[in-house]
């Protein structure tokens, strides 16, 4: 009996969650006409709404600019974030401790407050629009340095020891064992990266104004807020599907890695 509730809530609980989608997905098919109906099937599916999105704007651009934003920033903060949670968790020198409270410090300051002298910095670089603007500032993340040092806590040091007696430098160390025994943290690390960096609208707005550089999130905005989609509901859920759907299949294929690093990565130290 107790089993039953537990999964009528569950079920219950994924109507709820998961009805929004589902009627943004059909819908996005459906005539313009029928979309405010709550019946997902319609008789006259059609493609009409992602023909005028990719008709209207330079969606597949877009499309393609956000996957290589997305893909750069999330191996810099791999590559970086690792090296760090690394030396936090491995190395010993002074101001370790100091450095990571610091760290968790950056944390909690709001993005909003940084973002005018960010801002001004791209200006007096010159990067604004420019791919540089939109990957070098989220090219280091904290929450991947914390992530990465909880993980790296686990490791023998035994392990360690050892490759250092072989005579591995630090750099093999972390990427040609440390790295094959962290899957599941890397993985964590990049969805959670790829999303925010997929998902960012607010710092693309202001530094790229080429239409040509702008990432999907940005161009949609436009589309819109703009008026560009001439309050065509059907034409704002194609974009919205088009937009979401990278996130939810990247996390559909890699929530096994991602609970599992998360269930193993607990604070600890």
């Amino acid at each position: 009996m107790g089993k039953a509730i537990r999964y009528l809530f569950l079920i219950v609980g994924l109507v709820v969650f998961g009805y929004p989608f589902v009627w943004m997905i059909i819908g996005s098919f459906k005539p313009e006409l029928e979309i405010p109906n709550l019946k997902l099937w319609s008789s006259l599916m059609s493609l009409n709404s992602y023909h005028q999105v990719f008709t209207k704007i330079p969606i597949a651009r877009a499309f393609l600019n956000s996957v290589f934003v997305s893909f750069s920033v999330t191996a810099c903060v791999i590559v970086l974030g690792s090296m760090v949670g690394y030396a936090l968790a491995k190395l010993k020198f002074a101001g370790k401790s100091i450095l990571y409270v610091l760290i968790l410090f950056t944390m909690m300051i709001p993005f909003q407050i940084t973002l005018i002298p960010q801002y001004v910095l791209m200006v007096k670089l010159g990067w604004t629009d420019t791919y540089l603007s939109l990957i070098v500032p989220s090219m280091m993340s904290g929450l991947s340095i914390i992530l990465f040092r909880q993980f790296f806590l686990g490791i023998p040091e035994a392990l360690i020891d050892a490759a250092r007696m072989d005579g591995c430098s630090e750099f093999q160390i972390l990427f040609r064992l440390i790295w094959p025994l962290s899957v599941p943290v890397i993985i964590t690390v990049a969805i959670l990266t790829f999303m925010a960096s997929w998902n960012d609208v607010l710092w693309p707005l202001i530094v790229v104004r080429d239409r040509s550089l702008m990432t999907m999130p940005q161009l949609v905005t436009i589309f819109v807020i703009g008026g560009e989609s001439e309050s065509q509901l059907g034409s704002l859920l194609a974009a919205a599907t088009l937009l979401a759907l990278p996130v939810i299949l990247a996390y559909a294929f890699f929530q096994r890695y991602f609970i599992e690093s998360m269930s193993s990565s607990g604070i600890k130290g």
